[in-house]
């Protein structure tokens, strides 16, 4: 009799302590709902103070063009980074309405194969061939590093799982802008770069959109300046069409 006592006791109380575990694993994964989303540093937020969201934000690109070139032609494989470090600065004691800036790194890639970024004969503009000769060219991209400083207003539901809509803009610096061409031939395979553009646009003004649901959203930007910055270059302005993951 004892031990069948102490058996209905112990389950019990192992039946507790489960429900307990359950009740404090619901309770963290309803205010802590994602990797390091409500990390604070080395302290623990201050009793009263707001929520701090989309401090670490990688946006995935699609990039293309819109001016001299046709939009939607480049290949799937146009893609891009944004990688975005930024500071969340709430307006109000809810934390609806922010404002979010920092340092942002960008790398984009276009492909397409028919287009060639060349500098005329006199070496003081850029253009763009419909190179149509694509024999042993099996790619051609135009690629890009820049740093910048994106500033944005950020409007937000309340809760954890919030609506979100941000835009903004970025002013950035070009760090280098290259072509690309990949030749695959029975001798084998071999890459041509080329950093030679001469009226590069160092400096870029740009605007973006980026509307999700928590830490996941969509992201569309558009260059305002050409990438170019001869009047007799190709009029050419970046845009991007992806998606954005926030980590916290």
């Amino acid at each position: 009799m004892r031990k069948r006592l102490l058996f209905i006791s112990l389950l019990f109380l192992g039946h507790g302590i489960i429900a307990q575990t359950v009740s404090q694993d619901d309770l963290k994964s309803r205010y802590k709902p994602g990797f390091m989303w409500n990390f604070t540093g080395m302290r623990p937020a201050k009793s009263g103070k707001s929520q701090k969201y989309d401090r670490l934000v990688f946006d995935v690109t699609y990039n293309d063009w819109y001016g001299d070139l046709k939009t939607f032609k480049n290949r799937w494989s146009s893609i891009g980074l944004n990688s975005n470090v930024l500071f969340d600065i709430p307006l109000n004691s809810s934390n609806t309405i922010s404002i979010g800036t920092g340092f942002r790194h960008s790398l984009f890639r276009t492909e397409n194969l028919s287009n060639l970024f060349a500098s005329d004969s006199s070496n003081t503009f850029t253009v763009v061939k419909d190179n149509m000769t694509t024999v042993d060219v099996s790619r051609r991209l135009l690629c890009g590093n820049a740093v910048g400083i994106p500033l944005e207003l950020r409007v937000r539901t309340k809760g954890w799982q919030h609506v979100k809509f941000h835009i903004g803009g970025t002013i950035a610096y070009q760090m280098n802008v290259y072509s690309k061409t990949v030749l695959s031939s029975p001798e084998g395979r071999k890459v041509i770069k080329n950093y030679d553009f001469v009226d590069l646009n160092r400096f870029s003004l740009s605007t973006h959109l980026r509307v999700g649901i928590r830490n996941l959203g969509l992201y569309a930007a558009y260059g305002w300046n050409p990438m170019f910055s001869n009047r007799a270059s190709a009029n050419l302005h970046l845009i991007q069409f992806g998606a954005s993951l926030s980590l916290f």
